[in-house]
């Protein structure tokens, strides 16, 4: 199996280390060199962290599971692609110019599975040939760790597009729950709600981002408060997904906490930069 991957990032790179662990042959894209020589570099760090953590799972060497992963900035490595998963930022005259150059280099049977926070599955496939074979798979972070995706069913998707990638997934380790296609579709449209109004906590000098998460791991026993997981994501990346929730909904329940758009404008994105509400090394 052949699937491309476009968009190196963080999620990018987990769905990379996931497949090529699973043993199928990856083309990992970006739009230069210089980032795909840090996803190497990364990669074969995240990888040989995996071996180290998962000791009871028979594992491969690392280099031999890099070597299933082809880095390149050209879409036409994808000719021969038996599936796309696509991770670029939630903008879409982002997302509309990767479609359109995968139009252009995809075979007619190829299935795009569209990894993305908040974005309709039905308008992207509206941009495209094949709207009967784009399919949302929204993966959870970190990729590799997370055994459960929210899939999401577009206007046209067919039952032979979802068991396909039902069986791709499963092949990852991997459960799909199926839901329907609204912008945010559940974990997204409820999560960061809460991420933001967390936000509007610390700006309003209520509580502190220790005490905030705190509240939620000890009195609700969730594993990750919710300003420890917009760190995760990227502080970028939520306010991308909330600003695609404003503008779909018109709901001002979803208008961005000031505090967060400006943190973002400082350079304050969380792991990915190595400070957001708390602090983070840089691997």
């Amino acid at each position: 199996m052949k699937v491309g991957v476009i968009g190196a990032g963080v999620m990018g790179k987990g769905v990379a280390q996931n497949l090529a662990q699973s043993k199928h042959n990856v083309v990992l894209i970006d739009v230069s060199d210089e980032i795909l020589d840090k996803a190497r570099s990364e990669l074969l760090t995240s990888i040989r962290f995996s071996a180290f953590y998962n000791k009871h799972i028979e594992t491969e060497e690392p280099d031999t599971v890099l070597s299933r992963v082809e880095f390149t900035t050209h879409y036409d490595s994808l000719r021969d692609a038996d599936f796309i998963v696509e991770n670029v930022p939630e903008q879409w005259d982002v997302k509309k110019e990767v479609y359109e150059r995968l139009e252009d280099s995809c075979p007619d049977s190829c299935i795009y599975l569209v990894n993305t926070s908040c974005i309709s599955i039905t308008r992207v496939g509206a941009i495209t040939k094949r709207p009967d074979k784009v399919i949302g798979v929204h993966f959870m972070n970190p990729v590799p760790l997370k055994p459960v995706v929210e899939a999401i069913q577009g206007y046209h998707t067919s039952e032979t597009t979802i068991e396909a990638t039902k069986a791709l997934l499963h092949t990852m380790g991997k459960e799909a729950i199926l839901v329907q296609d609204y912008p945010g579709f559940v974990s997204n449209r409820i999560s960061h709600l809460l991420m933001n109004e967390a936000a509007f906590v610390v700006q309003d000098q209520v509580a502190s981002p220790e005490e905030v998460d705190d509240i939620f791991v000890k009195c609700f026993g969730h594993k990750m408060g919710p300003l420890r997981t917009a760190d995760l994501i990227g502080l970028d990346t939520v306010v991308h997904s909330l600003d695609v929730l404003y503008e779909s909904y018109q709901d001002p329940k979803y208008r961005v906490c000031p505090l967060l758009r400006k943190m973002v404008d400082a350079g304050l994105l969380g792991e990915k930069s190595g400070q957001g509400f708390f602090e983070h090394m840089i691997l």
